[in-house]
């Protein structure tokens, strides 16, 4: 597994959510993180951003993330204002594997789908 640091680690606790997405429960509590990312905004800014990519006991893939009022977790508290939010999306393998080549998860590609690249 993919070691993580001692903030993502911190960072990962903090964004611990669960749904229940077409009879199927998604938990971070009991899924493996795989790789996470922080997008390049200070985290007082509303842009700001975090999301991870996670793995459940029985090989499914999801993406978690929160952040500002301005970030793609951004929800609407009436009256045309918004506010941070969080959220939960499934994504299948080749979705996960796009995710972390966008995200710059090298290390997780290698270890989760090494399968599925090859030596340039």
């Amino acid at each position: 597994m993919t070691k993580l640091t001692e903030s993502e680690s911190k960072r990962a606790e903090e964004m611990e959510m669960k749904r229940v997405i077409d009879g199927k429960l998604y938990s971070t509590e009991t899924a493996t993180i795989l790789h996470e990312y922080e997008h390049g905004y200070n985290t007082s800014d509303f842009h700001h951003y975090t999301e991870a990519l996670y793995r459940t006991p029985k090989g499914a893939y999801f993406v978690a993330g929160s952040g500002g009022a301005m970030s793609p977790y951004s929800e609407r508290l009436g009256s045309g204002s918004y506010g941070g939010g969080s959220g939960l999306r499934v994504v299948d393998e080749s979705e996960a594997l796009e995710w972390l080549e966008e995200h710059g998860g090298t290390d997780a590609i290698i270890e989760y789908f090494g399968d599925k690249i090859e030596i340039a």
